[in-house]
């Protein structure tokens, strides 16, 4: 994969080269004038709402060097201790689907999200390559490409390649590699010359190998010896395929004040979990290890296949001007998905594939309102699907002062409905399951504080009725009581001189919320010195991040059901990680070199992201960013 990677980028590199030396334009004064100034980007909700908004492509060199901000989801994620990893967020999210929903969603911040790509408007070709190396074979890599074909068409190409090594019992840590995964997207919009008519087109697709191990054998744990630690599972894999087909038509039938719009996608989501040699213990009965059970006793073996597919059609109105802003539409959903787990027949023990499969219809009609006026806005939003999931919810603000209420009624996911697998087996009639209640109350204050200082201070109050979690043995449960989770987050940002610190702290208070897992305190601090360097030739960044959670017990992972699950046995405890970093913008180019985790070697042995799951070692880590306009 490595080779085939670079050969891939000195190729890119070498065609945009030559490029750039035979297709530079000029002016008379010899200046250059395709620039970032020329290459614009646009987002379709932008459109949608009235705000034709291009913006300058993102040339910063600010957090080049933080892993969270090399995939397409920047917040705090607890994942299995690499790159690329199953994850979920750390910090607790209110819930934004309603209705029918795979619930598969640990490898959703490695895939390009449809309703979330950036559109292009390019006076000239732009290409982009993003490339990240560790030392212990971590990597990133993206390269994009987008042009005009029209002065109103625009059509755009990028390939993703994230891949890394297994830190976990091997003896070759150059060539063991953990996980592969290949993403695409092509994307396309045209817009007529009245302005009248605009379409956003893109395809995107994921396909995600990662080898599962199970973590390390629970009697290793403390030994942190990563190369030689026994791990759980052996031979065991999971892969998820995602493509996606999207497509939005607005048209002004009135100008801005009524639009219609038409979207319409269709994707699938394919899910297969195998593993080989199933772990068990050397007794009369078999007994399996890692696994709460063998349901298929006489399989050596597991295959589990889950085939998702989901087609959503939404059409409405919608329209704006200075003072108000307005949205209607409805919206159709086809699911289905296929159910398929390896077998064996009683009678003679041939294997055979058990089948089943699910299939819904639904209907939803929602809405959105605004009222805008100076520095003040209220707005109300809602989405009802007839007869079942609805959520609602109404924001108030006022200069630097913004509330939020919202309250989220939902179904259980078809994951937490239904499976069907070697090793789990539940379904509605075992479960039944009521839809879970989730009401949230925020309240942001951000502002600048004279000319060096920024912060932004939130608040938020949860309470949770009827939550659906998976327990202590990864099978879904449903709590009783009601649950409260509340807490605060400050982020802050002081200059002094050419020096500056940002933090970011969150705290929060699970006291009354007993299954749901999250650390009272995470920190998040970065002091750096940015300015010119080498007689301006140069703008750099110099300095070291340290982030850390304080002590909790962290959800475990069930790789069979990629599900994370409560667990009491295991407690993370608090472990600062501190990275030094160094960032350049020359030019069109901006490098990153990294010492991450810099304290391994001198403070402890290593540390746990999630139970079992060791996080890296230091590591060297350097990156490019590197951007052609011609």
């Amino acid at each position: 994969m490595k080779s085939k990677l670079l050969a891939v980028i000195w190729l890119l590199v070498g065609l945009a080269g030559a490029a750039q030396a035979q297709s530079q334009i000029v002016d008379d004064t010899t200046k250059v004038l395709f620039s970032p100034k020329t290459t614009l980007q646009l987002y379709e909700n932008d459109v949608l709402e009235g705000r034709y908004i291009l913006q300058r492509i993102d040339t910063s060199i600010n957090n080049m060097h933080n892993e969270r901000f090399w995939y397409h989801d920047t917040v705090h994620f607890q994942h299995l201790g690499n790159v690329g990893t199953a994850s979920k967020p750390i910090l607790f999210r209110a819930p934004h689907k309603i209705g029918a929903r795979l619930g598969k969603n640990v490898f959703d911040r490695y895939a390009y999200d449809p309703r979330r790509i950036n559109y292009y408007d390019t006076r000239s070709p732009y290409s982009h390559i993003f490339y990240i190396q560790g030392q212990r074979g971590e990597q990133v890599f993206e390269a994009v490409h987008a042009r005009n074909i029209t002065p109103r068409w625009n059509a755009g190409v990028a390939y993703q390649i994230i891949s890394g090594n297994r830190q976990l019992g091997v003896s070759n840590l150059r060539r063991d590699g953990y996980l592969s995964s290949q993403a695409v997207k092509a994307f396309t919009h045209y817009r007529s010359e009245n302005e009248k008519y605009h379409l956003f087109a893109n395809f995107t697709h994921l396909n995600h190998e990662q080898i599962e191990n199970g973590g390390i054998a629970p009697g290793e744990a403390n030994l942190f010896l990563f190369q030689q630690a026994l791990t759980n599972l052996t031979q065991a894999s999971t892969r998820e395929l995602r493509n996606n087909y999207h497509l939005m038509h607005i048209y002004k039938l009135a100008g801005e004040n009524l639009k219609f719009f038409h979207s319409f996608d269709w994707g699938s989501q394919n899910d297969i979990f195998q593993d080989d040699a199933i772990p068990r213990l050397a007794d009369n009965a078999g007994t399996p290890i890692f696994y709460p059970a063998i349901i298929n006793n006489a399989l050596n073996r597991t295959d589990d296949r889950t085939a998702y597919r989901e087609m959503e059609n939404v059409a409405g109105v919608t329209g704006n001007n200075k003072l108000s802003f307005y949205k209607a539409y409805a919206k159709f959903r086809n699911s289905k998905l296929d159910y398929r787990s390896l077998a064996t027949a009683q009678q003679d023990s041939t294997e055979f594939y058990a089948e089943g499969t699910e299939k819904m219809n639904q209907l939803f009609v929602g809405g959105e309102f605004r009222l805008m006026y100076r520095q003040a806005l209220l707005s109300f939003d809602g989405e009802f699907q007839m007869t079942n999931d609805y959520k609602v919810g109404a924001t108030a603000k006022l200069g630097p002062l913004q509330g939020r209420l919202m309250r989220v009624l939902r179904s259980p996911s078809l994951v937490e409905q239904r499976m069907i697998s070697n090793h789990f087996e539940w379904n509605p009639s075992t479960n039944n399951f009521n839809n879970s209640v989730t009401d949230r109350l925020e309240a942001t204050l951000a502002t600048k504080l004279g000319e060096r200082q920024f912060v932004r201070l939130t608040g938020h109050y949860n309470h949770i009725k009827r939550h659906i979690y998976f327990d202590t043995v990864a099978v879904p449960r449903q709590y009783a009581a009601n649950q409260q989770v509340f807490g605060a987050e400050i982020q802050h940002h002081i200059r002094f001189g050419k020096f500056h610190f940002e933090n970011f702290i969150a705290y929060t208070n699970t006291n009354d919320a007993p299954v749901i897992r999250i650390p009272e305190w995470l920190f998040d601090s970065k002091l750096y010195f940015e300015g010119a360097l080498f007689r301006r030739a140069l703008v750099g960044q110099f300095g070291v991040q340290v982030y850390t959670p304080t002590s909790y017990l962290a959800d475990a992972y069930m790789p069979v059901t990629q599900q994370f699950h409560l667990q009491n046995g295991f407690t993370i405890e608090p472990y600062p990680i501190a990275d030094v970093f160094i960032t350049a913008d020359i030019k069109n180019l901006n490098v990153f070199l990294k010492m991450s985790n810099i304290a391994s070697d001198i403070t402890a042995p290593g540390y746990f992201t999630t139970p079992y799951y060791p996080g890296m070692r230091t590591s060297f880590v350097f990156g490019i960013k590197w951007m052609f306009f011609d």
